[in-house]
């Protein structure tokens, strides 16, 4: 089990099924993981008060998600000094571009980390975690490790299974 937890938090319950490919890679790989419900501007007190008790919580680094206007992983990383990690969740009228925009143009001074919109863009989130975790955890290190070497073999399998369904 890792030294360290991952918070992922979302601004909204329908945000969920745009952000389980987080939660897969975090469980797959053994990492303690806190999921919660929270957003910037309907709940900013428990916003801020989760972020800024976090790292006394055992967190290593936070992951928020939200779409629209995506203040959540901006207003987590004002009441945090652990690493952030937003994920723009893909929605609404502009189809996640807002969310981005919003997640990516933070102010100099509170940076957030920002991953890409849709399932690519959560999984990447959990990994990019990991690799925070990695830093300071040998085994997470090594699940990290075997991870990509998976991710490697899937690759060339896939090749394999082609060269030789192709008529040549």
């Amino acid at each position: 089990m890792a030294t360290g937890k991952i918070a992922l938090l979302m601004g909204s319950k329908s945000d969920l099924p745009k952000i389980e490919g987080a939660i897969d890679v975090l469980q797959e790989l053994d990492i303690p993981l806190d999921v919660h419900v929270m957003s910037a501007h309907r709940t900013p007190e428990r916003v801020a008060e989760f972020a800024e008790s976090a790292a006394g919580n055992g967190y290593k680094a936070i992951i928020a998600a939200a779409g629209g206007a995506a203040h959540l992983a901006g207003v987590v990383a004002a009441h945090t000094l652990l690493p952030v990690i937003g994920i723009p969740v893909e929605g609404g009228a502009l189809q996640g571009l807002d969310a981005l925009l919003a997640t990516v143009q933070m102010p100099g001074g509170i940076p957030v980390a920002t991953v890409g919109i849709g399932r690519g863009g959560a999984k990447n989130a959990a990994l990019l975690a990991i690799h925070i975790l990695a830093i300071e955890d040998s085994e997470v290190r090594q699940r990290l490790k075997n991870y990509r070497s998976l991710q490697r073999d899937k690759v060339i399998q896939a090749d394999n299974e082609i060269q030789s369904s192709i008529k040549r």
